[in-house]
Formats: C-alpha cells, structure tokens, sequence
C-alpha cells in the first residue's frame, strides 16, 4: 500500500472542482497513485473530502485528506453519502497540492472488488422542449464554446487586468480568511453562468408577470428580476447578487444587474470586483425549444481592464432537480488546515 508520484507525459484530464476556490495550489504536472484504506468520509459542500490511510517509502503510516467536488456534482455522477464508508479498501490516483501537505485532489477512484466511481458525466441528452424560457436549464460541458483565455481564465486570473486588480490578485492568498469563500460566501453572477456545465440553473416567471426569478444551484443564489420598468435605486443598498432589472427586445430576455456588493474575490481568481460592476446577461430561446443561447457582457473598469463576454448553450432539462447547496462553515474551511 504503498504510494508513488508519477511525472505524467499526458495526463488525464479531468474537471476542475468547482467550489470557493480555485486549484492552483494543486501540482497538475504529477499525478499520485497509492492505495490505502478509508478513514472518514465527509458528503458535504463545497467539497467532498474523504481521508485514506496508507504506507509512504519509509514504511510509515500516513493519511491524505482528498478533495473532490461539491455534491451536488457527485450525485449527478452517480455517488451517494453511502458511496465509500471507513474501512473501504481503495486505489486512487490524485493531483498533490503544491506546497507538500498530505492533500490532493481526486482524479479517479476504484474500491476493492473492482467497483469505479464515476468521475465524469454523461453528455446532457436532449429530451424535451418547452416553448418559454421558463424551467431548468443546463449546459453539456462536452459542447462548450469556450471564451478567450478559456475556463481557466476565470478561475486561475487569466483576466486582462487594471493596476489595481493585479495588485489586488497579488496580495490574495485563498489560504486565508481573505477568501470570501472561507465563510461560505458564494459567487454572482456571471459565475452562475459559467458554471451551468456543473449546476443547473432554473427561471421562473411569476404570476404578476412583473418580476422573473433566476436560481443557481451553486451557492443557492437566487435573483429576482425586475421587469416593471423601475431603474437600479440611487444609492440603494448593494448586494451579493446585486440589482437587477429586465425588459424583451423581441423574443430576447434582458437582464441588467447592477449594485452588486464588494467582494474578495468573486472570479475565484483574487480579482475583486466593486462598485461599478455590471453585468448584462441575454437569453434566446432556439427555434424548437430545447435550448436557449446565453450571452453575457460583464464590466468592471476598477479592476478589469476590459469587458468580458461569454456566450454558451443551454439544454432544456426537466428531468434534473434543484438540490441544496448548503454550504457547510466548517467543510469550507478544511482546505485552509
């Protein structure tokens, strides 16, 4: 049971956790491949974690705490809170953090008895349509079209960046109580869109027809989308998910937020964002129902040094459900220890 790093010529790839930060403090150029015994085993947000006992060079015994992703994501891949107990003998290969603690993030598990636990999805099926834009929404992240610079551009600060906010991303540690992320302290949007490969998003038009409900999965975000005609408030209060407003342009949806609330680092970067962030986001409906396009424009000229727009699909998905995230305190600070 004893464990090895491997220097990888190619590597497997596999999804980026997403959660309250990035992993750039994980050494992707190794992979770590041992066997050991389950210890404990954590199902709760923003991370699994789960710790396997095992024997380093020296003969002595040691134990990894291994992160994976919320769990939300890992039911969709078919785990469960019963999927791996204390006792389980397991062989996992895993990407090591890059400072040389005994932490590392799971690439892919099997148990004793050759059962894998998937570590991929599906492709996201079409299988219904919906003539509105109301409902649950998704994205097939085997069809992404990426925007420049890529996913990573958002999470590992790949960001066309002012003074201010390459200062600011230099001064951030995630292993610090600078990390909103630390106090459960989620991300608005455009990362509600950005990361609807990993968690549903879900709209609903409301009875009165004067406001529009927007839902992530991902830190339980929930917006409501003002559609009386009002303005942002004048020195109104601000907010995490900020203020937003909408109207049609034909068959486009709108939206238009604004008065979001100062945050640390809300591009899992270190760049933070301010007062004059804006982000305008648009949603079509396609022709026969099954998806919408999206599109976002996102400005933030105190710490960006240009917009950033993404634009992606949704695919129209009645049959998945909008869990809890419920972030839990004392989980999302583990990755500090």
């Amino acid at each position: 049971m004893r464990y090895t790093i491997v220097f990888a010529a190619a590597l497997v790839l596999v999804s980026p956790a997403s959660g309250h930060h990035s992993n750039a403090s994980m050494n992707r150029d190794s992979v770590l491949a041992f066997e050991g015994t389950i210890t404990q085993f954590n199902w709760r947000n923003p991370h699994v974690y789960f710790i396997v006992e095992t024997t380093d060079e020296r003969g002595e015994q040691v134990e990894w705490t291994i992160q994976t992703d919320s769990t939300n994501i890992r039911a969709r891949r078919g785990w469960t809170r019963d999927s791996l107990a204390s006792g389980d003998r397991v062989a996992l290969r895993a990407y090591p953090a890059q400072d040389g603690r005994q932490y590392a993030l799971l690439i892919s598990i099997e148990k004793e008895g050759g059962v894998v636990l998937r570590m991929a999805s599906d492709p996201l099926e079409v299988t219904a349509s919906t003539p509105t834009l109301e409902g649950v929404w998704m994205a097939d992240a085997s069809k992404l079209v990426r925007y420049s610079g890529g996913l990573a551009g958002f999470f590992n600060a790949q960001l066309a960046m002012t003074e201010s906010g390459a200062a600011a991303h230099a001064a951030f540690s995630e292993r610090s109580d600078a990390n909103p992320g630390t106090r459960c302290i989620g991300m608005p949007t455009p990362l509600t869109i950005v990361t609807t490969h990993l968690y549903p998003l879900e709209i609903q038009f409301n009875e009165d027809e004067e406001t529009i409900v927007i839902r992530s999965e991902f830190f339980d975000e929930e917006r409501t989308v003002y559609m009386d005609g009002r303005g942002h408030p004048e020195g109104g209060d601000r907010l995490l998910a900020g203020h937003s407003i909408g109207w049609w342009d034909d068959e486009v949806l709108i939206v238009d937020t604004r008065n979001f609330a100062d945050h640390r680092s809300p591009y899992q970067s270190g760049v933070p964002s301010g007062a004059q962030k804006h982000v305008v986001e648009r949603y079509r409906l396609t022709e026969d129902g099954t998806r919408i396009a999206v599109e976002f424009l996102l400005e933030d000229p105190e710490y960006l040094a240009e917009p950033l727009t993404h634009t992606r699909e949704l695919v129209y998905s009645p049959h998945l459900v909008m869990s809890r995230y419920d972030c839990d305190p004392q989980t999302t600070r583990r990755f500090l220890n």
